[in-house]
């Protein structure tokens, strides 16, 4: 396989990127927190507008497999929930691995913070944390990213929210929000 075609569409960080560019038009400025179950999983997480569902496949963890993803944006702020189901339980630390380096890269991180993240019902895994980013949109335009990467089972996932300077309490709210139900 030729890694050099269209290799960024495959990335799931530009995924979210993409989509967060799409829907920040459609989206309410207003803060509208609402809990959603996204269909066919057992998260719970509010969102403060009404997000979009999207599905493509993707590369992660040496192989292909379908991303879904919901997102919308409420002012300047984008929020992303996306998961993706790994066949190999081997393969769910490089998967989280493989997200947090993707959002990393796609926003030309000049700086990053890192801290253990627990989620109520998660699968514990070394590699399930939560980081800030401090980067740039293809654009030049500077830019915040605060994600959560972590695991239940088969499903790894990767909650967001971007900005150019999104408010912490927001932030919070978001991320300290997603449980498991069950």
């Amino acid at each position: 396989m030729d890694r050099r075609d269209n290799v960024r569409m495959t990335q799931p960080a530009t995924l979210i990127a993409a989509f967060a560019a799409a829907c920040s038009a459609a989206c309410s400025p207003t803060l509208d927190w609402r809990e959603f179950v996204p269909e066919g999983t057992d998260i719970s997480v509010a969102f403060p507008c009404r997000p979009d569902r999207q599905a493509r496949a993707v590369a992660v963890a040496g192989s292909r497999a379908q991303m879904e993803m919901l997102a919308c944006s409420a002012g300047d702020t984008t929020f992303a929930l996306a998961f993706v189901d790994v066949a190999d339980p081997a393969r769910i630390g490089p998967a989280l691995a493989e997200l947090r380096a993707t959002a990393v890269s796609n926003l030309q991180g000049a700086s990053m913070q890192s801290t253990p993240l627990q989620i109520k019902g998660m699968t514990p895994n070394e590699q399930a944390v939560r980081i800030t980013i401090a980067g740039k949109l293809p654009d030049g335009a500077a830019v915040q990213e605060h994600a959560a990467f972590f695991a239940r089972g088969l499903r790894a996932y990767q909650a967001t929210v971007i900005g150019a300077r999104p408010l912490p309490l927001v932030v919070d709210t978001f991320i300290d929000g997603l449980k498991f139900g069950g």
